[in-house]
């Protein structure tokens, strides 16, 4: 079974769905045959690339309420043993990590990939980390088991770059306009951060062929055109 994910690096719902998922993947008898992949998905495609503090750009954008989403997310993903901090968080453009994501499924295969995916998200939410700084991406890289001159030397010229562009256009090609959105199958799709209990009933009724198309409630926790529902 192959799973695509359409995600964001700067999108918290993403980091909860992907605990989520993982917790419910691990308790699904067929885990072996499932390969997950990440697709890039951009939620402000126009963000600067000199990064700028998280809570000043959403007061900005969002006002007091602001506030209160920061807040939701990040009690929700305590319970998923993800720490938020906001107050450190950086605002700018994604771009650049999701040409990383495509150089490592490309050159390492899923499971590289996945960590890649895991160090970008703890980086960027919980680290403070400017995710669109050459150097501190080829950290990250290194960290999850890509070659640092590799990826120096990929983040320095244009690689990758007409691929992501195709496969985010492809993404909206598809309808896809709130992250997380998981496909099964190339046809079964769940969009939000759905519970894991829910994600697990998927991957059942996907294996067993029961259903033409599952679909998730449209008003799922996800995030789309920079916002996050709260």
């Amino acid at each position: 079974m192959k799973v695509e994910i359409y995600s964001d690096i700067a999108c918290p719902w993403c980091y909860i769905g992907k605990r989520r998922f993982e917790q419910a993947l691990a308790g699904f008898e067929g885990r072996a045959g499932v390969e997950v992949v990440y697709r890039p998905y951009q939620l402000v495609p126009d963000a600067p690339e000199a990064a700028t503090p998280h809570r000043a750009w959403l007061a900005e954008r969002y006002g007091p309420q602001s506030v209160a989403m920061d807040a939701r997310v990040t009690e929700l993903g305590r319970a998923e043993g993800i720490t938020y901090d906001f107050d450190t968080a950086l605002h700018t453009n994604t771009f650049l990590g999701h040409r990383l994501l495509h150089l490592a499924l490309a050159e390492y295969g899923a499971e590289v990939q996945g960590a890649l995916k895991e160090g970008l998200l703890k980086a960027h939410f919980s680290d403070g980390a400017d995710i669109g700084d050459r150097a501190r991406l080829t950290e990250i890289a290194v960290a999850a088991g890509l070659d640092g001159e590799r990826v120096a030397g990929y983040l320095a010229g244009e690689e990758g770059v007409e691929e992501v562009r195709a496969q985010l256009a492809e993404a909206r090609e598809l309808g896809i306009s709130a992250v997380p959105t998981f496909v099964f199958e190339g046809k079964w799709a769940v969009q939000g951060g759905q519970e894991a209990e829910t994600f697990r009933k998927v991957l059942e009724q996907v294996a067993a062929e029961t259903s033409a198309l599952v679909q998730a409630a449209p008003d799922a926790d996800s995030c789309a055109d920079g916002a996050c529902a709260v």
